[in-house]
């Protein structure tokens, strides 16, 4: 969950370097880094972003991200991708609130986890990412 979050963002890779804060229990990446010989960047194997165009979710906005920041998030999702060899997802969710209940969170977490197992049974092609973010407004309900 993404405390200051607006909108739920798909995640599309972790990142090996940059950790500077502690985790709540004091953890800090020795170095700032995930794997000292690690890959700087590890996608996953689903498109974030083809999974972002297929979903519509009321008026909830799912969003496209290349970026999770380097906090606990990213580096275990980046440790995920690492041993799952790209087999990894990432969602950040905003708090529930009285205009996320949820209701509506658990109704989009289960439109975008099944699109993702759609996407990722398609057969694989090379992708090309933008290094900015992209939002797609929902437009009808799922």
């Amino acid at each position: 969950m993404d405390a200051s979050a607006k909108a739920i963002f798909l995640e599309q890779c972790g990142k090996n370097r940059g950790y500077r804060d502690a985790d709540v229990r004091g953890f800090r990446p020795e170095g700032g880094v995930c794997l000292p010989d690690g890959p700087e960047v590890i996608a996953s194997g689903v498109s974030m972003k083809a999974v972002c165009r297929g979903v519509a979710i009321g008026d909830l906005e799912v969003a496209f991200s290349r970026d999770a920041g380097r906090y606990v998030c990213d580096y275990t999702y980046y440790l995920s991708l690492h041993h799952g060899n790209g087999h990894a997802a990432l969602i950040h969710v905003p708090p529930l609130s009285h205009r996320f209940p949820a209701s509506l969170l658990g109704k989009a977490l289960q439109v975008i986890i099944r699109e993702m197992l759609e996407e990722a049974r398609k057969p694989k092609r090379k992708a090309g990412f933008e290094n900015s973010a992209t939002v797609n407004p929902a437009k009808a309900n799922q």
